[in-house]
């Protein structure tokens, strides 16, 4: 599998773990505005080589989960902002145009320093 994207987290907004609990992760690249940051978990921005499909796979520290559904501006959001909204619930069909959706069980947490990259 080739990375298409890898990054670190660095920061983590007051309000990002209270998506967790509603099995989404909110990400936004450094230098997010601050009301938006509150809510996401803060990465550094990093060259994204090729587009996120159905099928690739989502890493976040040592857990991998399948990609089952990709928005159609999901892609360009990482790429531009850092930023995407993954769902843990499995969907074939993107609830919204930059959402990713994926199987697995949510993680209870997500410490600082952890590596989050998109596999194909």
């Amino acid at each position: 599998m080739n990375t298409i994207f890898q990054t670190t987290i660095t920061r983590i907004g007051g309000y990002a773990r209270d998506a967790l609990l509603d099995d989404m992760l909110i990400t936004f690249r450094e230098g997010a505005p601050a009301d938006i940051e509150e809510y996401c978990f803060i990465h550094q921005h990093g060259i994204t080589a090729g587009d996120l499909q159905v099928g690739g796979i989502m890493e976040l520290g040592e857990n991998r989960y399948p990609i089952t559904a990709v928005g159609e501006v999901a892609t360009q959001n990482l790429r531009e902002l850092g930023h995407v909204t993954v769902r843990f619930d499995g969907e074939t069909q993107a609830e919204f145009p930059g959402s990713i959706h994926v199987t697995g069980p949510t993680p209870g947490d997500i410490p600082l320093g952890s590596t989050f990259k998109f596999l194909l």
